[in-house]
């Protein structure tokens, strides 16, 4: 039996190797510490938890959700002031302009679904998340790969893209803070965006799912927030990393309102919504756990500072990224990201991923991941350090 050739031409997903690589290892008896997948191991917060219990013993949430396609109107107007506190954006309209996501995941292949036909150009950088390679190849669209390099702050140079690629490109993927090289974006960078996305009828996706977890005195900042965003795109955002929620599911799309209307009705085709009792958790996270992110921070700041100072003690000399709970590390010289992180699988049973999986611009880096317990990323770093002298 042979599977859909839309599914030929997908590469094997980064993090479901890695899951089992790991679970391969661990069934042989090794102690593997994975250092590769960012999900957050610090609970939920309470408040949180205590809503879902309360709506989940409501009948009425036993039901359909409220509002299938958009999500209830009472989580969106909670993101509608989420938005405006956060970033000061205070014209977003709950009824029109956002709409609840089972995951900002969910949310880029909506996207991709609802504004893109078949052969069509995507622009995405390289590295880049490989989700959104994924589904604009599942919806017959063609990648294109604009390089994001250290020298320019990991941001993909507009200018250097072909006026004929950018006359025929449909869409673009951003995503900053970036996943995998950690770099944020500029107040200065979102607006020459927004005017090449209107130079060129482009429109915009702005994956913005790590938008608290910046560093350094850096400010959180949404694409939203500059001029004239919501004429050319929508911004995706998530509980999960703020929240510790991954598991939980649930997220936003926010702009406009052409584009929400159409990933409305790719949802109301595709699933049936958010679980009601999630979307109530979901209000009491976004209303009264602020204090959880202010929190995090501290957690994911010591612990990037503990990495960095071991790598730099063995030679490196490393500036960390100001933006995600993500490390992205140059390798030492002569290795490549595959040959490094296998070394490091190998002989310290540590995985972090290669930086090769993110696209050809990735090679010569690995990311690690600050979402491991204390004592865990200790003896990782210690197994590391005892390899590598």
């Amino acid at each position: 039996m042979q599977l859909a050739e839309r599914l030929q031409k997908i590469p094997p997903y980064l993090f479901i190797e890695l899951r089992n690589k790991i679970n391969a290892a661990r069934a042989a008896g090794i102690d593997v510490i994975s250092l590769g997948i960012g999900d957050p191991v610090e609970p939920t917060p309470q408040p949180v938890i205590d809503e879902l219990a309360r709506a989940a013993r409501d009948p009425a949430n036993h039901r359909y959700p409220t509002d299938e396609e958009k999500g209830m109107l009472a989580f969106r107007e909670a993101v509608a002031d989420w938005y405006a506190q956060r970033y000061g954006i205070m014209d977003l309209d709950p009824e029109t302009e956002i709409l609840g996501l089972i995951g900002s995941k969910e949310g880029c292949h909506h996207f991709i679904l609802a504004m893109v036909n078949p052969g069509e150009t995507v622009i995405m950088t390289d590295p880049g998340y490989p989700a959104y390679r994924a589904s604009i190849l599942m919806a017959g669209g063609e990648p294109y790969n604009v390089p994001i390099l250290a020298e320019n702050g990991f941001l993909p140079r507009l200018e250097d893209i072909p006026s004929d690629v950018a006359k025929r490109t449909r869409a673009m993927f951003l995503n900053y803070p970036n996943n995998p090289t950690g770099a944020v974006a500029t107040p200065d960078f979102f607006a020459d965006l927004v005017a090449f996305a209107k130079e060129y009828d482009i429109l915009i996706c702005h994956d913005n799912p790590y938008s608290e977890i910046v560093f350094d005195g850096e400010k959180p900042l949404s694409f939203l927030s500059t001029p004239g965003a919501k004429d050319v795109g929508v911004e995706l955002n998530s509980l999960s990393k703020p929240f510790n929620m991954t598991g939980w599911r649930i997220g936003m799309a926010l702009g406009n309102p052409e584009i929400i209307r159409g990933i409305a009705m790719v949802k109301g085709n595709t699933d049936s919504g958010i679980f009601n009792a999630i979307q109530y958790a979901g209000i009491a996270a976004l209303t009264k756990c602020q204090d959880n992110i202010t929190e995090m921070l501290e957690i994911y700041r010591c612990r990037r500072q503990f990495v960095v100072d071991t790598l730099n003690r063995l030679g490196w000399d490393y500036t960390p990224p100001k933006g995600t709970f993500y490390l992205w590390i140059p390798t030492p010289a002569g290795l490549s990201s595959i040959d490094f992180a296998t070394m490091l699988f190998e002989k310290a049973h540590v995985v972090v991923a290669a930086g090769a999986a993110y696209g050809e611009y990735g090679d010569g880096y690995i990311r690690i991941v600050l979402t491991v317990p204390d004592e865990r990323l200790a003896e990782a770093m210690k197994r590391i350090e005892k390899v590598l002298q």
